[in-house]
């Protein structure tokens, strides 16, 4: 009979996980838009151009961000080490696409659904 850890982590989690959650809002550290993230990659997956056009070049090697912008209709990319965790959300977040990647919230956190990030390969 084989032992199983608690929590089995997918081969897709090579080691740690994310600091921050699907549904956490955030703010980013040198920009201060604050958000609430959508999705993550376990590494940096924009294209080298785009990363190179950044005025700042955090590390690629660590969980990046895909990052609903309040007060906007868009999105950014973000370093976990350039995010940082919003501990007063007594505002909501306010972004058109909200109601597509999350059910409805009234406890100032966010609960994503089913919906699938553009960038997500099944």
């Amino acid at each position: 009979m084989s032992q199983h850890s608690p929590i089995d982590i997918p081969d897709y989690f090579p080691g740690d996980l994310p600091k921050f959650h699907i549904g956490q809002v955030v703010e980013h550290n040198r920009y201060g838009y604050r958000g609430v993230i959508v999705d993550f990659d376990m590494a940096c997956q924009a294209e080298d151009s785009w990363y190179e056009a950044n005025q700042s070049q955090p590390g690629k090697d660590q969980p990046w961000y895909h990052v609903l912008v309040h007060r906007s209709n868009g999105n950014t990319y973000a370093a976990e080490e350039s995010l940082v965790a919003v501990a007063d959300q007594d505002e909501p977040v306010e972004h058109p696409l909200l109601p597509v990647f999350f059910d409805p919230v009234d406890t100032g956190s966010y609960i994503r659904n089913d919906e699938h990030w553009p960038g997500w390969q099944g």
